[in-house]
């Protein structure tokens, strides 16, 4: 009777298929990642950095509208297909407004202000609007109610374009920093497992030691002998979780590398290099991306942590943890979500790393 077969591979694929929440947790984490890869597109506030506001609307509560006076700079910036990626350069010098009138060759318009009783206004001409010969026709086009769904922070910028590119920080750092710890791990951990003896115990001697330091003092040495900045943090955070890695790594070639496939590769004379790389790494794989998906979390729950202590990525650039540290106060305040929608994104976004780490656990281990 004809059976038909199906690799390690297709197996533990639907293994995976079959757990909702690991299935969940992937297509949100995919989500995500699309989201920070076109925050810009999406991003109200398509500025670089999202980093334009104005202290007159700061403060305000999500859903709050405001009309808005854009008008364009004298010098105009070039565009290019980068913008779309990495923020445009500002066009216009925006005035948020709460009434406007045409008199003559002016528009006089009034500047926004939580204070009925202070009125300040200001005029426009002709001569600030190229290319227009009319005053109505400018006001149709350059005057619009912005919504800001939420909210703005305290220096009036927009939340959700905030957190829409800071989302880039927290994702970024996990590939970054897993990427890391993948080569460091795997080449200490490969040649430790594969060859033993003194260099073997130079390894664990080198893993128990930086082991025995606690991450996040160990991740702010590094920071501060690096300095300050957006890829500083990912090396540090990378440098400091490749042990685990190396650990895992080394277990698995030590129950291997005396396995009849490895001692025929010895026997047909291939070099050990060819033999680590192509025969013995390949099959011990399942627990490394298992791992991996754990470090991811870890990763980002470092950064978060060392944004919080002023020490990640550095303003104006956006994250979800200098936006915590920024905003932790109003907690107690009438402000709450400042620091509860970044703190909750954060917390979902290790949630499904987490989830999805188990699902593939669950779907790579060949006892179930």
């Amino acid at each position: 009777m004809y059976k038909s077969t199906q690799s390690l591979t297709g197996i533990a694929l639907q293994k995976f298929k079959r757990n909702f929440w690991g299935v969940f947790s992937f297509g949100f984490i995919v989500v995500l990642i699309l989201l920070s890869i076109f925050a810009y597109v999406l991003a109200p506030d398509n500025s670089e950095n999202a980093n334009w506001g104005d202290l007159t609307i700061r403060s305000q509560k999500p859903g709050f509208e405001v009309q808005m006076l854009s008008i364009p700079l004298k010098d105009e910036p070039q565009k290019s297909f980068w913008d779309f990626f990495f923020g445009s350069p500002q066009e216009f010098s925006k005035e948020p407004i709460s009434s406007y009138k045409i008199a003559g060759e002016e528009l006089i318009y009034t500047l926004y202000n939580d204070d009925p009783k202070v009125m300040i206004q200001k005029e426009a001409t002709l001569s600030d609007f190229p290319g227009y010969s009319n005053l109505e026709e400018i006001s149709k086009e350059y005057i619009s109610t912005q919504k800001f769904y939420l909210g703005t922070d305290k220096a009036g910028r927009d939340y959700l374009s905030r957190m829409l590119v800071g989302s880039r920080v927290s994702i970024s750092i996990g590939f970054v920093a897993v990427i890391i710890s993948l080569i460091v791990g795997i080449f200490f951990g490969a040649i430790g497992g594969y060859y033993g003896g003194k260099i073997d115990a130079f390894v664990m001697w080198l893993v128990n030691i930086i082991w025995s330091i606690p991450t996040l003092l160990l991740v702010i040495a590094i920071t501060l002998s690096l300095g300050k900045g957006f890829w500083q943090v990912f090396v540090a955070v990378g440098l400091t979780m490749w042990v685990e890695v190396a650990r895992v790594v080394r277990g698995q070639i030590i129950s291997v590398k005396e396995m009849q496939y490895v001692t025929a590769a010895k026997a047909l004379g291939y070099k050990n290099l060819r033999i680590i790389v192509h025969h013995i790494l390949p099959n011990i794989m399942a627990p490394v991306i298992v791992i991996s998906a754990a470090n991811f979390a870890s990763a980002i729950l470092v950064e978060s942590g060392l944004s919080f202590l002023g020490l990640g990525a550095q303003p104006p650039v956006p994250s979800w943890g200098g936006m915590i540290k920024d905003y932790y106060g109003d907690i107690i305040l009438d402000k709450p979500y400042l620091a509860m929608v970044p703190g909750l994104a954060i917390m979902f976004l290790t949630l499904a790393f987490m989830m999805m780490g188990n699902a593939l656990r669950d779907a790579l281990d060949v006892k179930n």
